[in-house]
Order: structure tokens, then C-alpha cells, then sequence
């Protein structure tokens, strides 16, 4: 198929952008600025577009047989002086389902969007939390489209492992060197609670077998790992050598803030995705440790 990725130069778009061209696939990698010469993909076709304009045509779309979205934006991309409502708007909520929507009128039959978990595994989230509600309203807008001639499927996956060279490894730096040792002012423990975790290769995976055999609207919770975070922190510890035991406490962690776990500390978001959608989709599990590892070892060699 011909196969473009919308937000190909990320970390998880750059993950699928390899394997689903490991396997046969034509694949063009869709990103806002020229693509670096450090990025896995370097050395793909790409389109240069942003769908929260938007700026993409129809032109541009009608040459693919299917559409990854992984472009989906976060808190992490908002800025202090963006409005709220405007940005969720623009990236999650109205971008996506009109991105989507241009997508089947340029006759693209296969779109695979790349959500989030919290809404499908906890709709209550949603209810109070501008982020995940624009996730839901993003999520549900795409399908809604979906019919016999636009396949149009969503993957909804949890906390994601996983670095490329760039942006995505520079996040994890200052993890990876706590991880190694040589950040004596950050404490040796984890906040309590946990969640579930996939690594990037799983995700692609499933990206994949969402396009060859996703059904048109469903919504796939997808996902591998129960663990806690000290036993996330622990994997890291161990793959960087550095020989630590890592604590568990009830307080927070500047590597893991209360900011960030969405369930609130001290809770854990855990689940078994079904086994029918695991079949379906055709993604490993228990990749967790190895995953950890291939990123201590990316973020490591960025330095």
C-alpha cells in the first residue's frame, strides 16, 4: 500500500514509518519542517503540511491508500500563551475528524488514527479534563465518519516507550542519566501508583494490523505491561548498569510529576487489552524491558 504518515518524523510515527516499510510498504512521512538529518526516516519521501491550518489538499492525499495520524498533540507541545480552547480545538477536537474528513473525500479508503487511553479505559477523565475530552471528541469524530468505502479505525494506546535521535531523545536525557547515576540531587525512588506501558515497535505493530484488518469505527485499547512506576523506574535503572534499588514513596518525583499521571498519585490504570484485538491487530507483548533498553541505549548515544 502506499501509506502516508501524518506526524512521521515523531517518535511514533518514525517507528511506523520503518516498519510498515520493513514490510512492503511505499511510505511517505507527513511533518511541519524539513526532516533532520539525524531521524530514522531521513531519506523518505515526504510532505511538508500541517493539519491544524490546515494545509494539506486533496491532491496530496488522493495518491495514498491509507492515512496513519500520529500527530496527535499534547500538553507537552502547549504553550504558557496559547488558549486553551483554541488549541485542544485546532489539534485534537476540530483538527482531526477535518483532517479525516479530507482524507475521504480524497478517496484514501484505510485511516488509522493514534489516540490515547484515558478516555476509552476511564470515560470519567474526559469529564473533567480539557486535554482528554479533546482526545474523546477527536477520537469519536474520526470514526464517526467511517463506512464501507473509508475504513477509518482508532488505536488508543497507553504511556508509549520509546526514543528516536532528536527531540524525542532529548526528553529522556535527563532520565536516562538520573537512570545511570550522575544526577546526585534527584532521589533514588518512585512515586506510588502505575499505569500500563507499550513500547514503540508493539504500537507500530499494531498500527500496522490496524490497516490491513482494522474494522470501520471501532476504537482498539491497546496495550501490553501493568507496572509501577518504581517498577518503570527500576527497568530503566537496571538497563542503564547502574546497580541501584529504587525506593517506592508517597511523594512527588520531578521525573514522573503529579502533573503527569492523570489518574492522580498513588493510582494505577491498569488493564489486559483484549485478546481478540491483540490476534487481530497481530502485536507483541512483554516487550517492555527490551524497549527500555533500546531507549537507555538511543538516549545514551544522542549525547
Amino acid at each position: 500500500m502506499k501509506i502516508l504518515i501524518i506526524g512521521g518524523t515523531g517518535m511514533i510515527g518514525a517507528h511506523a514509518a520503518r516498519h510498515l516499510r520493513a514490510h512492503g510498504d511505499e511510505v511517505t512521512v507527513a511533518g511541519r519542517g524539513p526532516i533532520p538529518a539525524e531521524s530514522p526516516v531521513a531519506g523518505f519521501a515526504q510532505i511538508q503540511g500541517d493539519y491544524t491550518v490546515p494545509s494539506f489538499t486533496l491532491e496530496q492525499l488522493a495518491a495514498f491508500d491509507g492515512v496513519v495520524f500520529a500527530a496527535g498533540q499534547d500538553v507537552r507541545h502547549k504553550k504558557p500563551e496559547d488558549d486553551s480552547r483554541e488549541f485542544w480545538a485546532n489539534t485534537q477536537s476540530v483538527g482531526v475528524p477535518r483532517f479525516a474528513e479530507l482524507a475521504k473525500q480524497a478517496g484514501v479508503r484505510r485511516f488509522v488514527q493514534v489516540g490515547s487511553y484515558y478516555h476509552q479505559l476511564r470515560p470519567d477523565l474526559a469529564e473533567h479534563n480539557p486535554y482528554i475530552a479533546a482526545r474523546k471528541a477527536a477520537d469519536e469524530g474520526a470514526r464517526a465518519l467511517a463506512d464501507d468505502s473509508f475504513v477509518a479505525c482508532t488505536l488508543n494506546p497507553p504511556s508509549i516507550i520509546g526514543a528516536v535521535p532528536g527531540p524525542s531523545a532529548r526528553r529522556y536525557r535527563r532520565m536516562v542519566s538520573w537512570a545511570a547515576g550522575r544526577e546526585p540531587g534527584i532521589p533514588d525512588f518512585a512515586p506510588i501508583g502505575g499505569t500500563n506501558y507499550m513500547s514503540a515497535d508493539s504500537l507500530a505493530q499494531a498500527i500496522r494490523g490496524a490497516l490491513l484488518h482494522g474494522e470501520p469505527g471501532a476504537a482498539y485499547l491497546v496495550g501490553d505491561q501493568n507496572l509501577s512506576y518504581r517498577e518503570f523506574f527500576q527497568m530503566l535503572v537496571d538497563a542503564a548498569g547502574s546497580g541501584r534499588v529504587i525506593a517506592e514513596r508517597d511523594e512527588e518525583h520531578r521525573l514522573q510529576p503529579d502533573a503527569s499521571i492523570i489518574q492522580g498519585r498513588g493510582n494505577t490504570l491498569a488493564y489486559e487489552p483484549d485478546a481478540g484485538d491483540v490476534r487481530r491487530l497481530g502485536y507483541d507483548r512483554d516487550d517492555c524491558v527490551r524497549a527500555v533498553e533500546a531507549l537507555v541505549e538511543v538516549v545514551s548515544a544522542a549525547r
